[in-house]
């Protein structure tokens, strides 16, 4: 019963060129997708950061505008507190005075204590450097120059 169809011929040879073939083109579709991945995971990175950046500026000028507005705040309440103090002791100029005295006087104490603070801060990025550093030992599995164990 043959109606002119023969099976196919299985030539071990033809079949592993064949095979070669599909596996080279299997890993160079992997390879291109692997890249567009990355692209798009960088694209998406930097569109993310973007975002961010704007929502980081929007929030900037809301402190700014709230600082402005703090200030005058303060302006006027210490002035109403000066007004006051000079009523009590029945000198306004001399409550004035007090009351901007006490002021520049806290001013001057958080400004050293912020001062000390800077003076203080180190920033020198050590930890990352170290990790730089050590990297080229990681990668070999160099363990020992990594400080690991």
């Amino acid at each position: 019963m043959n109606d002119g169809v023969r099976p196919p011929v299985t030539n071990s040879a033809a079949s592993s060129s064949g095979e070669d073939s599909n596996i080279v083109d299997l890993v160079s579709r992997l390879t291109q997708q692997g890249a567009h991945l990355a692209r798009e995971q960088v694209n998406l990175m930097q569109a993310e950061v973007r975002e961010a950046a704007l929502e980081l500026k929007a929030a900037i000028a809301a402190m700014a505008v709230a600082a402005v507005v703090g200030i005058a705040g303060l302006g006027v309440l210490l002035m109403g507190i000066a007004y006051l103090v000079g009523d009590a002791i029945d000198n306004v100029a001399l409550g004035t005075i007090l009351v901007g005295a006490a002021t520049v006087l806290i001013a001057l104490v958080l400004y050293l204590s912020g001062r000390k603070k800077v003076g203080a801060t180190n920033l020198t990025p050590d930890r990352s450097m170290k990790t730089i550093q050590d990297t080229p030992a990681v990668a070999t599995g160099d363990l020992h120059h990594t400080g690991a164990r």
